[in-house]
């Protein structure tokens, strides 16, 4: 909760500093005078950009259920010995990493993993079939590990208020600039005209290629942690090494693109759209790790 808090105060005094800095240089002024209120456009802005991505966040594990067809296993009554060992895993991990326990599923697919949830203490993990007939078992509990460090880090949440401030930022930057487009270079004195709408189109196409690498950057960082946190969790980093080398000889499975960022592995367009980074790297990174 703390660093939720702290999170969301950084980023309203940003906002803050921006409003003010406008304001210094005149540009809030100036809009002021052109019929444009910026402290109510920044409003506007952040409850777009923040609502989408809060709902998706609220509807994350029913949507990963309903798009993966992944099967919630029951800890009172599991199927066979895999499933009981698959619950007992999770809910020790979670037990070390001070979280509550989390839904255990399967869903049929190639190798992949993930978790999602809005709370710490409310949340899913999921493996696909094709991870665990391709894995060993403490490589399946390294991949566990993964996940439930994901969930101990908060990094859902975090990822969604990243989002949310982008969203904003693109929003609001968009109109500021389609308005002096339409202001002050096609010299519109009256209603806004299909200048101020082309200008923001074209904008919220490139401020949004620019949030989406800031995104990507952030996710990158977060896998480089939970390897970490796996690492952490099971005592020994050669279980993930292992566990990433076996996903670097097999294809991942896909995921839903609102899952994407969730799995055990992804991709991206380019490097720096990546949501997460090579295997290569991550392994590196882990035999760095002190042990």
């Amino acid at each position: 909760m703390k660093r939720i808090i702290l999170f969301l105060g950084t980023n309203l005094a940003v906002l803050l500093v921006l409003n003010i800095t406008m304001n210094l240089l005149g540009v809030g002024r100036y809009l002021t005078a052109n019929g444009i209120d910026p402290a109510a456009l920044l409003v506007f802005a952040a409850v777009l950009g923040f609502t989408g991505s809060f709902i998706s966040l609220l509807m994350s594990k029913w949507m990963a259920k309903a798009s993966t067809g992944a099967r919630v296993i029951d800890p009172q009554a599991p199927r066979d010995r895999r499933e009981a060992w698959l619950v007992a895993t999770v809910h020790q991990l979670a037990d070390k990493a001070g979280i509550g326990r989390p839904e255990v599923a399967i869903y049929e697919g190639a190798p992949n993993a993930f978790a999602t949830g809005a709370f710490r203490n409310d949340s899913l993990v999921a493996v696909s079939t094709g991870l665990l007939s391709s894995m060993t078992e403490e490589e399946v509990a390294a991949v566990l590990g993964h996940e439930v460090a994901h969930i101990a880090n908060g990094d859902m949440v975090t990822l969604t208020l990243i989002q949310g401030v982008v969203n904003t930022f693109v929003i609001f930057l968009s109109r500021m600039v389609g308005y002096v487009i339409d202001r002050a270079v096609l010299k519109n004195d009256r209603d806004i005209g299909m200048g101020y709408y082309a200008s923001v189109f074209v904008c919220e196409i490139l401020f949004g290629v620019l949030a989406s690498i800031i995104v990507a950057w952030f996710s990158r960082q977060r896998e480089f942690r939970a390897d970490a946190g796996s690492a952490h969790l099971l005592g020994a980093r050669e279980p993930m090494i292992r566990a990433l080398a076996r996903l670097g000889g097999v294809e991942a499975g896909e995921l839903p693109k609102s899952l994407a960022a969730s799995g055990i592995a992804g991709g991206g367009i380019g490097a720096l759209f990546a949501s997460h980074p090579p295997i290569e790297q991550r392994i590196e990174a882990l035999r760095r790790q002190t042990a």
